[in-house]
């Protein structure tokens, strides 16, 4: 599949935790004199207006108080209406470093809740000039003189965090803010923050994740990556201090690494490759589904030894990140292709007294960002490949003449690894860990929250499993007893439970897996254990899904298995079953592309054998097919040029031409 863009998850906004008691105070006192939400305690132009008052406190105030009420994105246009972006712009750069620190958490907040549309405002209002003086100066600060007491170094870390966390979601987003990066020197100082982690896992995780996403398909940057900024990554990479927080600084450093594979010495690269590829296969080592509830025991034997909460800002701050994971989980809408990194890593949102569930949200976003760098490094570059996932006229075909031509072909043909990924990958044996790892933990014993982002880790895995099996040979996964044992996994995944999945992510995940995993073993004539109502069980619930390419992954396993029967004796009945079922998709499915790779589903069930021609007639599948052409045809005609792309288009028209070469071959064999 190719890279391309996915529409970022939503962050966890920015919350008041850690502002001094006397502002908490005030919010609080706004709070209980209108009787009204805090986020409405203020209108966007008092606090606005709030930011030019000569008191550091009152500034500092109106910081934290448009970071809280932007987390209500309908009361966004209003302050950009009122230019509080610009407005909020001088105040990183504030004589105190409390308002910075809130000026940039308000900005940082805004910029994750208004998204795509408020970050490129955000550039263009050139916020990027303060923030990179504040980093530069941040930097500075770590060891300068002026910070020798260990709560102002702590306070100049917590701004630079909040400034870094900013340039990542700027960055995400915004060309023309990752423009500015490329030219400013900023990886230098981003770089620095990463250094800090020894002292500050917090604010190097942040750094991490920022350079993760700067690196990626950013061919300007490669050229300022010098051996101080490998020497950084690398460092970082063979670090061996305990703890979840650094096992995901580690992971992010080995994401990095392999974005700017390209700088690295030509002497050093397989060297690399195998510290990156070891640091994931040690990530993956880790079994959430016995730490995850270890780490909970852990917390209640704390709470049972420790005075109850009188923090309630604290209390509730924790809540409401606990709340953000679950809620803004959102699945990408591109799932297929290049894993991108997610940006919802909320874990510095957490207060203090929330360690355990820190470790376990760091080690389930490790193993998540573990899975999707591995899938990166299975896919090709080509832009064009996540199109036809959702396009293909089915590959396994074997029809000769009534195939696609070739050019087509070849665009669907499987993935390349190098010799040196493919050397890796099977020497920390990621096949079998990405095998078994979609069934490794059960949720029991665990928070709502684990099990949601468990849940999380799960669809990455099946598609890291969905590309190894594209990418690699039979004998490389270990031979025919492997895969057996991985359509074992999938099945008790699948089938295991009282009822079917539902969930789009899930059922998108498990369905690609299943139909690499199925071409493969058919192309090896390797028999597999699920039961063809089992099959058309997972292939019905699939065809009600929304996401296209379910219904597309869907239809090519009824023809993988169709064509498989088609070669044994006795399968006549079978055959029938899954005929009826593609020609009603074929003609009821909304969308094209379903319809074509249903059309193409048939011809390879019903190309060849005895017991094909038998079902074919017991299912009148001439007749359906000649009543089904000029609909598909007009249907082309009418929809194609405004709802599909170029390529779409292409590979409908060949379909096309195979529908009328198919029916004159069923022609011939009636007239036998």
């Amino acid at each position: 599949m190719g890279k391309s863009k996915t529409t970022k998850f939503k962050r966890p906004p920015f919350n008041t935790v850690g502002l001094p008691a006397n502002a908490v105070k005030e919010v609080d006192a706004e709070k209980e004199e209108h009787d009204d939400d805090d986020d409405d305690a203020c209108s966007a132009a008092e606090l606005l207006e709030k930011l030019q008052s000569p008191s550091a406190d009152v500034r500092e105030f109106a910081c934290a108080s448009i970071s809280r009420v932007v987390q209500q994105s309908h009361t966004i246009p209003g302050f950009l209406q009122r230019d509080a972006v610009r407005r909020l712009g001088p105040m990183l750069l504030d004589s105190s470093l409390a308002v910075r620190e809130t000026a940039t958490g308000a900005l940082r907040n805004l910029s994750a809740c208004g998204g795509q549309e408020v970050c490129e405002d955000m550039a263009k209002h050139d916020v990027m000039t303060p923030l990179t003086a504040l980093l530069r100066e941040c930097c500075a600060g770590f060891e300068s003189a002026a910070a020798q007491m260990n709560d102002q170094k702590n306070a100049v870390e917590d701004v630079a965090n909040e400034a870094v966390n900013l340039l990542w979601n700027l960055c995400e987003s915004s060309n023309q803010a990752l423009t500015v990066f490329n030219k400013s020197g900023l990886l230098d100082v981003v770089v620095q923050c990463l250094e800090r982690h020894p002292h500050n896992v917090e604010l190097a995780i942040s750094a991490a994740h920022c350079l993760h996403t700067v690196t990626e398909d950013n061919p300007e940057l490669l050229c300022s990556v010098n051996t101080a900024v490998l020497g950084a990554l690398e460092t970082v990479l063979l670090s061996s201090q305990p703890g979840m927080a650094h096992t995901l600084l580690k992971t992010l450093a080995a994401g990095t690494l392999w974005n700017v594979k390209g700088s690295l010495p030509a002497s050093h690269q397989a060297q690399t490759l195998s510290a990156v590829v070891a640091t994931l296969s040690q990530c993956l080592d880790l079994d959430a589904g016995t730490l995850i509830p270890e780490l909970r025991q852990a917390e209640e034997v704390r709470h049972l030894n420790t005075p109850a909460v009188t923090d309630m800002e604290d209390q509730a701050a924790g809540e409401l990140a606990v709340e953000e994971m679950d809620d803004d989980e959102e699945a990408p809408k591109k799932r297929n292709g290049k894993a991108a990194r997610i940006d919802n890593d909320f874990s510095d949102l957490l207060p203090r007294g929330k360690e355990e569930l820190r470790e376990a949200m760091a080690l389930l976003t490790a193993q998540q960002t573990s899975l999707e760098i591995i899938v990166n490094m299975c896919c090709s570059d080509d832009p064009s490949d996540d199109e036809w996932e959702e396009t293909s006229s089915s590959d396994e075909s074997e029809m000769g003449a009534d195939g696609l031509c070739d050019g087509l072909s070849n665009l669907m043909s499987p993935l390349c690894l190098s010799a040196e990924v493919h050397g890796a990958l099977i020497n920390h044996s990621i096949p079998e860990k990405a095998n078994k790892y979609p069934t490794a933990f059960s949720h029991k014993q665990t928070c709502n929250t684990s099990v949601s982002k468990m849940q999380r880790v799960q669809f990455r895995a099946l598609t890291c499993l969905h590309s190894i099996l594209s990418t690699m040979d039979a004998e490389s996964l270990g031979g025919a007893a492997a895969l057996q044992g991985a359509a074992q996994h999938l099945s008790t995944l699948v089938f295991g439970a009282a009822g079917l999945p539902k969930e789009e992510e899930f059922l998108e995940a498990v369905i690609s897996a299943m139909r690499s995993l199925l071409q493969m073993i058919a192309s090896k004539n390797i028999p597999q254990h699920m039961t063809l109502q089992q099959l058309m069980s997972l292939s019905e619930a699939a065809t009600r899904c929304e996401v296209v390419s379910v219904r597309v992954n869907a239809v090519a396993i009824l023809g993988i298995t169709g064509s498989t029967l088609a070669k044994e004796k006795g399968t006549a009945e079978a055959l029938k079953m899954i005929g009826n079922a593609l020609l009603q998709i074929a003609t009821r499915d909304a969308d094209l592309v379903v319809n074509g790779e249903a059309l193409d589903a048939l011809f390879d069930v019903f190309a060849d054998g005895d017991e094909a021609e038998t079902a074919a007639k017991n299912i009148q599948l001439l007749p359906a097919l000649k009543a089904l052409q000029p609909v598909f045809k007009a249907k082309i005609r009418k929809e194609g040029r405004g709802k599909y792309t170029p390529q779409q288009l292409c590979v409908l028209d060949n379909i096309k031409v195979n529908l009328r070469r198919f029916i004159g071959y069923l022609e011939k064999v009636v007239k036998k």
